[in-house]
C-alpha cells in the first residue's frame, strides 16, 4: 500500500538523523565519505538515495540500507502514480491480439543455436 505523499528520505534524513545529533551538513557529509554538496542535493530533495548512499547512511545511523532504499521507492513511485491517468498504455491480457508486429509470441527467438 502507497503511504499518502511519503516525504523525500533526505528530509527524513534531516529531521531524525542530522538533526537529533547536531550535525551539520558539512560534518555529515565529511562523516559518510561524500562531498558537502551531494549531501545537500540529497537533502533538499534535488537527488535521490542511491544504492550506494543507503549502504553509507546504514553504516552511519544504523538503519537498513533496505529502508533507505525502499523510502526513495515510495517517494519516487507516489509521485508517478500522481501522473498516471497521462500514461498512454494499453492493458495487455493473454490470448488476445494486442501484439502490433504480426508474430505470435510463440514464434520469436525460436532460434537458440542449438
Amino acid at each position: 500500500m502507497l503511504m499518502h505523499n511519503p516525504p523525500h528520505p533526505g528530509e527524513v534524513l534531516r529531521e531524525l538523523c542530522l538533526e537529533p545529533l547536531g550535525l551539520s551538513v558539512t560534518a555529515a557529509a565529511e562523516a559518510l565519505g561524500v562531498s558537502r554538496k551531494t549531501l545537500s542535493a540529497v537533502l533538499n530533495g534535488r537527488a535521490g538515495i542511491s544504492p550506494e548512499m543507503a549502504i553509507r547512511l546504514s553504516i552511519a545511523f544504523g538503519a537498513s540500507a533496505e529502508s533507505w532504499l525502499n523510502q526513495q521507492s515510495q517517494y519516487e513511485l507516489w509521485h508517478a502514480e500522481q501522473h498516471r491517468e497521462e500514461l498512454k498504455v494499453k492493458r495487455l491480457v493473454a490470448g488476445s491480439s494486442n501484439t502490433s508486429s504480426g508474430h505470435s509470441p510463440d514464434s520469436t527467438n525460436q532460434n537458440t543455436g542449438q
